[in-house]
């Protein structure tokens, strides 16, 4: 049974999404962990891809496109996760994935903007009914 976290971001911006998605996999990874960052569309993966490049400048996170480099630690992707990639779903989706349930960890990211947090709530809701006990982790403004 993955364990589901929730990390509310102090934000209204759903760029800020993209920014912890990075030191969170940056995190995982340094800890050995393969993760998989589900994306809600071409763009959002786009501007993951770039900002993981750049993010943290002295430190350099191993990542790549799902389809494309299957061995890389993180992958990014929009659909089906690869199956070596089960330690951390980082969802970014405004949906559950189907397949979540392959992986020991889920993140769902949330922000203040009206639309991502009932997304996140209809999200909360969906593991509750089934079973699995979300945690909310409300990070603190910077």
């Amino acid at each position: 049974m993955p364990q589901i976290d929730f990390y509310v971001l102090p934000t209204a911006d759903p760029a800020a999404r993209v920014e912890f998605a990075c030191k969170l996999s940056e995190k995982a990874w340094r800890l050995g962990h393969r993760i998989y960052l589900h994306c809600q569309n071409a763009e959002q993966r786009e501007a993951l891809d770039a900002r993981l490049w750049t993010f943290k400048g002295e430190a350099f996170v191993p990542h790549g496109l799902a389809e494309d480099d299957s061995q890389a630690p993180i992958a990014l992707g929009l659909g089906d996760a690869p199956v070596a990639h089960c330690d951390l779903l980082i969802n970014l989706d405004l949906a559950v994935p189907a397949f979540f349930e392959r992986f020991a960890r889920v993140a769902e990211l949330v922000v203040e903007d009206p639309a991502i947090r009932q997304a996140a709530r209809e999200s909360f809701r969906f593991y509750r009914e089934r079973g699995y006990p979300p945690q909310d982790h409300r990070l603190p403004r910077l």
